[in-house]
């Protein structure tokens, strides 16, 4: 009698990699599953020689290190937030830490994440965390004075500044949420002194001016402030979203006036065809768009980032690691991710 032999099935995983190769002489998963109910039916098995092995579809197994290992994302929510928030602070750090992330910032529409900073810190070591405050109206809107507390908190990890975010005028006007919001420009294009007067506390300690839910002509008019007024530390937020959606050339007078511009994973997940209805408001921006932008302007010019966090959406780390493969897809190397990811965003935060 013909000794009977297991089937060597090929793995076969998503990312296209198999192994072992075919046993020709083996049977298939269902002959095995057909006939295996007896001697007569191993026998008839060893005797089939043309029997073709299945193939079994796994995910690829983990990778020896991280996508993401030594990478900064510049754009968390996280919970306690009044919008609907996958994982907290303390678990949003955990997931950084275990898959290799450098830093964090925290950031929230309505609240300081400054001192939300310096407690995940002390309850998860080993991932920098950075916080900051959002000038909309639940902190009076362009507040100089709410700056001022933000960035003596303790710890000293308030870091960043955002202009309004969906307080802002052109944000709410764009989405027609109301007839009007938050102004950082006067009728006349420049920015409103009460801004400047924010830019000077930025410029004076430090910190990172985002331009908020801008228009581009109002990201472009704060740049230039900020220059003006000392800044040295300028990013124009997720300057390819639909409330903000920077053309080529806008974002090259960006990169002209000394800012950055933040790239976001969500892109790719937005538009008509999203998971999530209130994402199917904002147009897709896919890999294929945001790869030619970094080629056009250069990627010393961008910050990569998430802006995830939303209940319903990948974690921050997984969808920042399908954002980074898609990008190498489409010929952005390694070199320039780490530029992007890391050096550029540590040279806001810590530079």
């Amino acid at each position: 009698m013909t000794p009977f032999r297991l089937a060597r099935w090929r793995f076969t995983s998503c990312c296209g990699h198999t192994s072992p190769a075919p046993d020709p002489g083996g049977p298939s998963r269902r002959d095995f599953l057909k006939l295996a109910g007896g001697v007569a039916g191993l026998a008839a098995l060893g005797r089939r020689g043309d029997a073709e092995a299945q193939v079994r579809v796994f995910p690829p197994p983990p990778p020896v290190v991280s996508p993401v290992d030594g990478l900064i994302d510049f754009h968390v929510h996280s919970a306690p937030d009044v919008f609907g928030r996958s994982v907290d602070d303390d678990e949003a750090v955990m997931l950084a830490r275990d898959n290799g992330m450098e830093a964090l910032v925290l950031k929230n529409h309505v609240a300081l994440t400054a001192d939300r900073a310096w407690i995940a810190r002390k309850h998860v070591p080993g991932v920098k965390l950075f916080g900051g405050i959002t000038l909309n109206g639940a902190v009076g809107g362009i507040n100089p004075e709410a700056v001022q507390w933000m960035y003596r908190m303790q710890g000293a990890l308030g870091r960043v500044v955002w202009l309004p975010t969906f307080d802002a005028d052109h944000h709410v006007k764009h989405f027609k949420d109301a007839p009007e919001g938050i102004k950082v420009v006067g009728p006349d294009g420049q920015v409103l002194p009460v801004v400047r007067e924010v830019l000077k506390v930025c410029a004076q300690q430090k910190l990172v001016v985002c331009t908020g839910h801008s228009a581009p002509a109002e990201a472009l008019a704060i740049a230039a402030a900020a220059r003006d007024a000392g800044c040295d530390r300028i990013l124009v937020t997720h300057a390819e979203f639909e409330v903000v959606n920077m053309s080529l050339e806008e974002m090259r007078r960006a990169a002209a006036l000394g800012a950055r511009l933040e790239l976001c994973a969500m892109g790719p997940l937005m538009g008509p065809g999203a998971h999530l209805p209130w994402m199917r408001h904002w147009r897709q921006v896919t890999p294929q768009e945001t790869a030619a932008h970094i080629k056009a302007v250069g990627a010393e010019h961008f910050v990569l980032a998430t802006d995830l966090g939303q209940a319903g959406n990948p974690t921050q780390p997984d969808g920042y690691k399908m954002f980074v493969s898609a990008l190498m897809a489409e010929g952005i190397t390694k070199d320039q991710i780490r530029l992007m990811g890391r050096e550029n965003s540590g040279a806001l935060l810590m530079g």
